[in-house]
């Protein structure tokens, strides 16, 4: 992480960091707030591209604030970002890929040199604390260089098949995995850089070319995340920048027919909107959807009451909830309920609100006027219908009342048919409720569309009933780090099941690059003198 100290940041780690972080991190803040209000371009074929129309990209923390100015891209800009992807694709995918690879490990190392600064820019644009912001980055240099480590352990994805038995011949097989050409990514607010940097990574070694297209809250990140791209040396043309709404400049990249594949990373019903929408061209095209969750933790009467409370409220309340794998349901075996839920409550009103750039502060706004509002509904539609035991307002005092400050909540009695127990709020809003006893607790974990992430709390020998009756892609056991958040490239591969994932396989596993290919069966018959 720095020259003066061995620590390693990842979710799991950055609860304890060295001071030198803290240093830099300043240092780096009070550079990009130098740079308040300067224009960024969009970056297609290697070159900086204005639109007519711009757009003011505004900090949640104070919305006087303008962070930057950046394009609103249109239709054309898309389709020339295609086009300029296409025109590469021929001399990207047949680089050798060790040389693909070894550019990408280079914007991997220049985004590890730049984590301060990018880190920096993303608490101010997402409102993230400074460790969760760079938290983010760290973890995109981690999938890209996961991804370089896949394709050098497959050697390529080149593997020789048995070799037909025919006398006289010698017939060789060869399975060989090849990019499909050019591909589109489109990445949320809340991890601008690696749902961004993640996903086109895994593109960009596999051969692919890339457009990508950030979620319009959060353009800065992502056009850091280019530059390092650009001055890691990838040819022109191989990665391209765009910003705009995804009304238009995202539908267009959705429509257009040389697109080769998708990966989106949004809520439910756009993303199953661009399924729908993209199966409509000429031939079924990959596309690789990440849409969100509705997470249980599991409490057992056999738990570590304490471990539960604080891996539950990191989950439930890091981002202020905006993750898909937030822990917004709780599960508690009836005769620890209040026990637990005591604890909860105790650790969420310790929570530090305020200007998540300063080092005291863990918990700031949510990312946009339109979170704002629909927490002040959430919150009264729960209040008639159960007891917010604490949060449930907005905070308006003092500095708070230029951002977007909603207090984190906990819900309690709330009708199990009650509709939000289902449906994916986005927002710092937990629910707690008692059950008999674990069988009901997993019943109900799984009666909904999602199946992303899910946490357990108690004795080792009913992990495995856990492991095997969750229905969900990524799930830990009584990990006071978090209970259903805090995957790492490498370590926790992150996907999610049913409504919550579509192609079955997780990023930063063993198995996610492989999506970015297709195969090849090679035949060569030589005939025996």
């Amino acid at each position: 992480m720095t020259a003066e100290s061995p620590f390693k940041l990842t979710y799991a780690t950055m609860f304890n960091p060295p001071e030198t972080l803290h240093q830099r991190f300043e240092s780096a803040l009070s550079q990009a707030k130098a740079t308040l209000g300067k224009e960024y371009a969009m970056l297609i074929d290697g070159k900086d591209r204005f639109a007519a129309e711009k757009f003011e990209d505004r900090t949640p923390i104070d919305t006087d604030v303008v962070l930057g100015i950046f394009q609103k891209g249109t239709a054309q800009d898309a389709l020339d970002a295609v086009a300029a992807a296409k025109k590469a694709f021929p001399a990207w995918s047949h680089t050798p890929w060790q040389e693909r690879v070894a550019l990408m490990r280079k914007a991997a190392a220049l985004i590890d040199e730049r984590i301060f600064e990018i880190g920096a820019a993303m608490a101010l644009e997402v409102g993230k604390n400074r460790m969760e912001s760079l938290g983010d980055v760290a973890e995109t240099a981690d999938l890209i260089r996961y991804a370089c480590d896949q394709m050098e352990a497959n050697n390529g994805f080149v593997k020789e098949m048995g070799r037909d038995p025919l006398e006289g011949f010698l017939s060789t097989n060869v399975s060989v995995l090849r990019p499909y050409g050019v591909w589109v990514v489109i990445s949320p607010f809340n991890f601008p850089a690696a749902l961004t940097g993640g996903p086109l990574g895994a593109a960009l070694v596999a051969g692919n070319t890339v457009v990508f297209k950030p979620a319009t809250d959060t353009s800065w990140v992502p056009r850091l995340l280019a530059e390092c791209l650009r001055d890691a040396g990838l040819p022109d043309g191989a990665y391209n920048f765009v910003t705009g709404p995804g009304s238009s400049i995202g539908q267009a990249l959705i429509d257009a027919p040389d697109v080769a594949g998708i990966t989106f990373t949004g809520s439910f019903d756009v993303g199953m909107g661009i399924y729908r929408k993209y199966a409509m061209g000429n031939w079924v095209r990959p596309i690789i959807l990440e849409l969100g969750g509705k997470n249980p933790a599991i409490v057992s009467r056999n738990a570590d009451l304490d471990t539960a409370a604080t891996g539950i409220v990191r989950s439930a309340f890091g981002l202020q909830g905006q993750k898909c794998s937030a822990c917004s349901r709780i599960f508690v075996e009836a005769p620890v309920y209040k026990d637990l839920l005591d604890r909860v409550v105790t650790l969420t009103n310790k929570l530090t609100i305020g200007d998540p750039t300063d080092r005291a502060i863990t918990f700031g706004p949510v990312i946009n006027k339109s979170g704002y509002r629909d927490y002040q509904t959430f919150s009264a539609e729960l209040a008639a219908a159960g007891e917010v035991v604490t949060g449930g307002k907005i905070l308006t005092e003092g500095a708070l009342s230029k951002g977007y400050f909603c207090a984190p909540t906990v819900v309690t009695d709330l009708p199990l048919d009650q509709r939000l127990w289902k449906y994916e709020m986005f927002l710092p809003i937990t629910c707690v409720t008692p059950v008999s006893d674990l069988e009901e607790a997993m019943k109900i974990s799984n009666d909904v569309a999602y199946g992303l992430t899910a946490g357990f709390y108690g004795a080792e020998e009913e992990a495995e009933w856990f492991f095997d009756k969750i229905e969900a892609g990524v799930s830990y056991v009584n990990r006071p780090q978090g209970a259903s958040t805090g995957a790492w490239p490498g370590f926790q591969p992150f996907g999610g099941w049913k409504g919550s994932g579509a192609s079955g396989k997780n990023a930063g596993g063993p198995y996610y690059l492989q999506l970015y290919m297709r195969e090849q069966s090679r035949t060569v018959v030589r005939k025996l003198k």
